[in-house]
């Protein structure tokens, strides 16, 4: 699926730091923790807590975000509908990692169970 030129360029120039709060209130809304965000953010991305604090300080924009992750390989075989676009079918590398994100913690929210989420991880 094609999305925008600036569609895309806005996720990129987005940060991190913006998100993340709702994130955070969308998970606990739900009745799950920050703990277990910080575990599907870690799975997905490789960053450890004290990193996700720099890049949450830094205000990095989710192209920088990225650029510094080491995206898990078990990443693609998350699909699904997010926003409206089907997550495989997204051909720019950069807004289909953020909407792994979202579909993600989506997940999360939903209250499915954190070994399906990791992807048998």
């Amino acid at each position: 699926m094609n999305t925008s030129d600036t569609h895309n360029q806005r996720i990129a120039t987005m940060t991190f730091a913006s998100v993340y709060p709702m994130y955070v209130a969308k998970v606990e809304k739900k009745g799950r923790t920050v703990e277990e965000l910080h575990q599907v953010i870690t799975w997905l991305t490789g960053f450890d807590d004290e990193k996700l604090r720099e890049l949450i300080e830094q205000k990095a924009t989710f192209e920088t975000f990225f650029e510094n992750a080491t995206l898990n390989p078990n990443a693609p075989l998350i699909t699904g509908m997010i926003c409206g676009y089907r997550i495989e079918e997204i051909e720019n590398p950069l807004t289909r990692q953020v909407r792994y994100l979202d579909k993600l913690v989506d997940e999360l929210a939903k209250g499915k169970k954190m070994e399906k989420i990791l992807r048998g991880a």
